[in-house]
């Protein structure tokens, strides 16, 4: 009797699943929003955190996240949805990844944002170039170039700064790195009249290791001669040195 009222008093073991840590597709929504917020607030720092968290789950992003992604932040049917969708490979609808944290709650938030129509453009690229995707890298960079030179806003400078050093990786790894030359001299020129500092140093750095790979040293001393000189950085320039360091040793 003792033994059988023991027994009911034991718990039922529960059929419900452990709660999980959050989707990549959930921690990409609040990148997405903390880039929204800072270019709404003209806060860089934002952006820039949201670059550093991107980096923590580099190696998390898969196709099936990425189609997600461009769903939620961009609208299908777009010219940046069709043509950063045409770079994924096909997944089944089925592999999808869906963030059960805020499909129900929330609906998919369509946003204009530059910003972040720029972010996706980086996000797609990263994978690609993880994937040893090279000559779709090689296109997307182009395609991502060719739209920041429409924009000029000062958030973009952090996301440009980014989307430069891959730009020229790319080509770098496809052997056509002397191809861009003409056109990092074109967008040194564009970030000097837009007053994008962070935009001129990184540049420069490209431009003087686009030289030196093809053992131009005069040009590459004539470039660096000319270059102006920057004796007060702002916190975004500094805490972006690290970007300029790696388009020298080429750890991007």
């Amino acid at each position: 009797m003792t033994q059988d009222v023991e027994m009911k008093e034991q718990p039922a073991p529960s059929n419900s699943v452990p709660s999980s840590s959050p989707s990549t597709l959930h921690h990409l929504k609040e990148i997405a929003s903390l880039i929204e917020t800072g270019a709404y607030d003209r806060e860089a720092r934002r952006i820039l955190r949201a670059i550093r968290l991107t980096m923590a789950l580099r190696r998390k992003l898969k196709a099936s996240v990425l189609s997600s992604f461009l769903s939620f932040a961009l609208t299908p049917g777009s010219e940046a949805f069709t043509r950063l969708s045409s770079y994924l490979p096909k997944e089944d609808e089925n592999e999808m990844e869906v963030d059960t944290a805020t499909s129900t709650a929330q609906p998919p938030a369509k946003h204009s944002l530059p910003e972040l129509e720029i972010y996706c453009y980086l996000l797609v690229l990263i994978f690609l170039i993880d994937q040893k995707k090279y000559d779709e890298a090689k296109a997307c960079s182009s395609a991502s170039i060719a739209r920041l030179k429409n924009l000029n806003r000062r958030t973009l400078d952090v996301l440009a700064a980014r989307l430069y050093l891959y730009y020229s990786l790319c080509y770098e790894l496809t052997g056509t790195l002397s191809e861009i030359r003409s056109n990092l001299l074109a967008l040194h020129r564009i970030a000097t009249l837009r007053h994008d500092e962070l935009g001129q140093e990184t540049l420069l750095n490209l431009l003087l290791r686009n030289y030196l790979h093809y053992n131009l040293y005069d040009q590459a001393e004539k470039l660096r001669s000319k270059a102006p000189r920057f004796e007060a950085h702002s916190n975004q320039q500094v805490s972006h040195g690290f970007l300029l360091s790696l388009s020298l040793n080429c750890k991007f």
